[in-house]
């Protein structure tokens, strides 16, 4: 690597690390006042927990020298041989997806689960979901990579993982006690300062993909803004026909969309087909959570309504506009790779989920969720014992 690409894939490796925070601003800004150290904490403690899991098994199991079709080996274990700057930058920028990948699905179960259960699912999904689906996508010799897919920068292994590991903590976890009437976000302002540290590190997401600093990264960059873009404005719009203002919220959820949507298909789609997706991804995930009422799964925060239909549709995407290899360009081998790799990424992190979250429950002394006392009085105090917000006289 040129020292141009090198200080490139630092910056970037830095704006992806920038967007945890970011995400922890979101999802604290949401919810209600007494759950938003824990909410911020589920970010924040990823950081430091996947990090550690990254360095010592994580990348190996993902990009392991040695490894087959499904997974990676053991052979880097603690980043041995890991020592050219080529592998390092790599196993850097690689580390910051693994660190907010996990952080994405907490929006489902945020106020009920319990944080040191947390702490476990977080180095049990790592370990046995995102590394696999990494290496199936993204490692040399990975199934869906030699099928033909492409998921530029993480569609499928980011957003639709999260979002099917969502759906099943909020399933086995249950609902939220006492929402009945809705809850409102209890500080608009995080929400949209953390969606606007979201976009900034999104440049890093999608830009820096191709590990380089060249004109892949221009136009990465470029329509990653237009559909953000494009994604917010159809929040917006759409929430003035069916509510007659606009939403801070909804504006900061609509670009959210929008961003989730372009990361598959960065690298290989034009300014013009960005448009496109993002008008697609912002109508169909505005009303995946306008109408998400209608069942009784509670998502909390509406990971799967954003980040996984927003993958999906970003994959279908690359499928139709990849300027080389789409439909489009008059092939289909790549549509249909790109739909087996939704279906497989979607059923194998449903279910593995699942029994990670079974054997948790197994666990002496570990609940998953938290008791009825302790979500009455906020999790800020029964799990850190913190309030995020005294009052005039508080102890």
């Amino acid at each position: 690597m040129d020292s141009g690409s090198i200080a490139w894939m630092l910056t970037c490796s830095a704006l992806v690390l920038f967007m945890t925070p970011g995400l922890a601003f979101f999802y604290g800004g949401l919810v209600r006042s007494k759950n938003v150290i824990s909410t911020l904490m589920y970010s924040f403690i990823s950081l430091g927990i996947a990090s550690l899991i990254w360095v010592l098994w994580g990348y190996s199991l993902a990009f392991g020298d040695g490894g087959n079709a499904f997974i990676g080996s053991l052979s880097n274990f603690a980043l041995y041989g890991v020592d050219t700057p080529e592998e390092q930058i790599f196993a850097i920028f690689q580390m910051m997806f693994a660190i907010i990948t996990p952080a994405l699905i907490t929006g489902a179960f945020c106020e009920r689960f319990n944080f040191k259960a947390y702490m476990i699912f977080l180095v049990l999904w790592i370990t046995f979901v995102y590394a696999p689906i990494a290496h199936w996508v993204w490692g040399e010799g990975g199934w869906l990579l030699e099928q033909g897919a492409i998921d530029f920068a993480g569609g499928a292994v980011v957003h639709i993982n999260a979002g099917m590991a969502a759906i099943a903590v909020a399933a086995i976890v249950g609902r939220r006690r006492n929402i009945e009437k809705g809850i409102q976000a209890h500080n608009v302002p995080f929400v949209i300062l953390g969606a606007s540290m979201l976009w900034f590190g999104w440049f890093g997401f999608n830009a820096g993909s191709g590990l380089a600093a060249d004109g892949t990264a221009i136009n990465a960059f470029l329509v990653t803004n237009t559909c953000a873009a494009t994604g917010m404005m159809v929040w917006v719009i759409l929430g003035i026909f069916h509510g007659g203002k606009v939403s801070g919220v909804g504006a900061a959820t609509g670009a959210i969309a929008g961003l989730a949507s372009i990361t598959p298909a960065a690298g290989s789609v034009d300014v013009a087909s960005s448009l496109i997706i993002g008008l697609g991804s912002g109508t169909i995930t505005f009303y995946a959570v306008y109408f998400k009422g209608k069942v009784s799964l509670d998502d909390a925060l509406d990971v799967f309504a954003v980040h996984g239909l927003g993958g999906m549709l970003g994959l279908i995407g690359t499928g139709i506009f990849a300027t080389e290899g789409g439909l489009i360009d008059g092939q289909s081998k790549l549509f249909i790779a790109n739909l087996l790799l939704i279906v497989s990424t979607a059923f194998y992190s449903l279910l593995v989920t699942v029994i990670i979250l079974k054997l948790i429950e197994f666990l002496p002394g570990i609940q998953l969720r938290s008791s009825t006392t302790e979500e009455d009085n906020g999790l800020d105090i029964s799990d850190h014992g913190e309030r995020a917000y005294i009052s005039d006289g508080a102890d």
